[in-house]
């Protein structure tokens, strides 16, 4: 028998899922600008960890990685709602795969450095997402999805909301 109320829990899963990942692309790839910014600098591969995360003073600058381990810990969190039978491991590669082909389009589009750093931190996001389900499901059990879908929709409509006030703000979209 199919359970209606679990298919469309599944069905917000999967839309809330796909905005979420439209987001990464607009956060990673367009930088949160409207176009492509163009780069100065070409095409940069990184492979030292850390190495592109200094300033111009020497000095390291942890809220990137902070930012792109936060951006991040939603994907943990769907996949696991989206994969939960895959193991651990599956779901770990699923993180890395997906960060990597952010780094290689921008490496390939020159939109951006590819970065090991931005690898490793963004897995390290997924890898807490993943985590933070896992406790959240030993604490609510079957709860845990119907929960997470109504919390994602919530900041998922507050997200869309500050980005339409963006646009309206934005120099080029006038009201009248």
């Amino acid at each position: 028998m199919i359970d209606i109320k679990s298919e469309k829990r599944n069905t917000l899963t999967l839309v809330l899922f796909a905005v979420y990942l439209l987001a990464l692309v607009w956060l990673i790839l367009f930088k949160l600008q409207f176009s492509i910014a163009v780069m100065d600098e070409g095409r940069v591969v990184n492979l030292i960890p850390l190495l592109g995360s200094f300033d111009d003073n020497g000095v390291i600058r942890f809220s990137e990685i902070r930012n792109n381990i936060l951006a991040f810990i939603p994907l943990g969190i769907y996949i696991w709602m989206l994969k939960a039978p895959w193991p651990f491991a599956k779901k770990v590669l699923a993180t890395v795969v997906l960060t990597l082909a952010f780094e290689i389009t921008q490496f390939i589009f020159a939109i951006g450095r590819a970065d090991i750093t931005d690898v490793l931190s963004n897995t390290l996001g997924g890898v807490i997402g993943i985590g933070i389900y896992a406790l959240l499901f030993k604490l609510m059990k079957g709860k845990t999805n119907k929960v997470l879908n109504i919390l994602a929709a919530v900041l998922t409509a507050l997200v869309i909301l500050f980005v339409v006030l963006l646009l309206v703000n934005h120099r080029w979209v006038r009201i009248k």
